[in-house]
């Protein structure tokens, strides 16, 4: 297939985008390659956007040089928003009605961030998905007082925390019993319950946000379910984020329903089932080990995903997926996450040394991710104990 292929295009100038490009190359790729994204910079990192780069600690967060993209010969068109595909003529639409041809399409658009329905359109409210996103909100962190994140996933555990070490006054407001539950489970999101509770942060769970308290067209407070205003002069909202798929309809191109989360569904090696179609990064929806085919919203996954559809592309040996890890930075803390919490039926909390903590989960007996918040060493030498299902088939 290699010979065939003279023109691969990819929308999503991310990391998924990036990456599918770069291992093309490595592959052996040698033909036209067009990488578009929306956004006016270059592919750049976005964990460190709610981390270093949110408490001034980093200015840029580029991915390549500038220099990268024409040694590399990866055509990079930014600030272009694509409206449609046309599977049967292999060609895309762009928002200036022209239209450009492909030989492989590479979907790698991403999420947007979901929003609170109903609430007003006021300044002093934030979201976090893109550079300009973070830029405006650490330009208010500057002036703020306190601040309320409303959301107590990674994103939202991560920017309480850098507000924190930024001397910003925080209250944390989760729906679930615990920060991070649904990602690891009640019983060690209330050991990074109390990580922030011990940093000074005002967690409230249990609760939701029913309006924001305005003052002109700007947030003083919010009004929670409970009845309790919080004063606060800078909102994020973090309650998770929607796979970019919009521009897809009527494309014949596969997606999941709402409910099963959304995003572009594929097999094993991002194939969509559309000729010359492929999906990688935090828009698709792989085979999965818990079963059926879900989005995975992790800068590793990205990497993996993109080696794998770059060499199913070419027609080469596929790299055999690896153990998913994640990690989240919050104050000193390193969160690891090895594995898949999500498959366990028994979590075992081996270490509790305040701060610090060390989890072990089981499935039926059996090793299927570990858990650590300060242990490197010790999440990192169980890789090879995991013991994790294959991928399921697609469907």
């Amino acid at each position: 297939m290699a010979q065939s292929v003279k023109h691969v295009l990819i929308v999503g100038a991310g990391l998924a985008g990036l990456r599918t490009a770069e291992e093309l190359r490595r592959a052996g790729y040698e033909g036209e390659l067009l990488l578009i994204g929306d956004e006016n910079h270059p592919p750049y990192d976005r964990p460190p956007l709610s981390k270093q780069f949110m408490r001034g600690d980093l200015d840029s967060t580029a991915l390549r040089p500038d220099e990268f993209y024409a040694e590399q010969r990866i055509e990079l068109r930014l600030g272009t928003t694509v409206t449609g595909v046309d599977t049967a003529a292999h060609a895309i639409t762009l928002a200036d009605g022209s239209r450009l041809t492909y030989d492989q399409l590479v979907i790698a658009t991403g999420l947007r961030p979901r929003r609170i329905p109903g609430l007003p359109e006021v300044s002093g409210v934030h979201v976090l998905r893109s550079h300009d996103d973070a830029a405006r909100m650490r330009d208010h962190l500057g002036t703020a007082a306190r601040a309320m994140v409303v959301g107590g996933g990674f994103i939202g555990c991560e920017l309480a925390a850098s507000f924190r070490m930024s001397g910003v006054e925080v209250v944390l407001v989760e729906p679930q019993p615990t920060p991070l539950a649904a990602a690891l489970g009640e019983q060690i999101g209330s050991l990074v319950a109390r990580l922030h509770r011990a940093e000074g942060v005002d967690l409230r769970c249990g609760i939701g946000v029913e309006t924001l308290v305005t003052e002109g067209d700007a947030v003083r407070g919010v009004r929670l379910t409970d009845g309790s205003v919080v004063d606060a002069d800078l909102v994020v909202i973090g309650i998770g984020s929607i796979p970019t798929t919009d521009w897809l309809a009527d494309s014949g191109i596969p997606l999941a329903s709402p409910t099963e989360g959304g995003g572009i569904i594929t097999d094993e090696f991002g194939r969509t089932g559309v000729d010359g179609v492929w999906a990688v990064g935090d828009v698709a929806a792989w085979p999965h080990r818990v079963g059926r085919n879900k989005r995975v919203e992790h800068w590793t996954n990205a990497g993996e995903q993109a080696k794998i559809t770059a060499c199913a592309l070419l027609g080469t040996e596929s790299p055999a997926a690896q153990v998913p890890y994640v990690w989240s930075d919050q104050y000193d803390m390193k969160i690891q996450v090895l594995g898949l919490p999500a498959l366990a039926d028994e979590i075992r909390i081996v270490e509790d040394q305040g701060r610090k903590f060390l989890a072990h989960y089981f499935r039926d007996g059996t090793l299927v991710a570990v858990v650590g918040a300060g242990m490197t060493g010790k999440v990192m030498k169980m890789r090879a104990l995991l013991r994790l299902p294959e991928y399921s088939a697609p469907g």
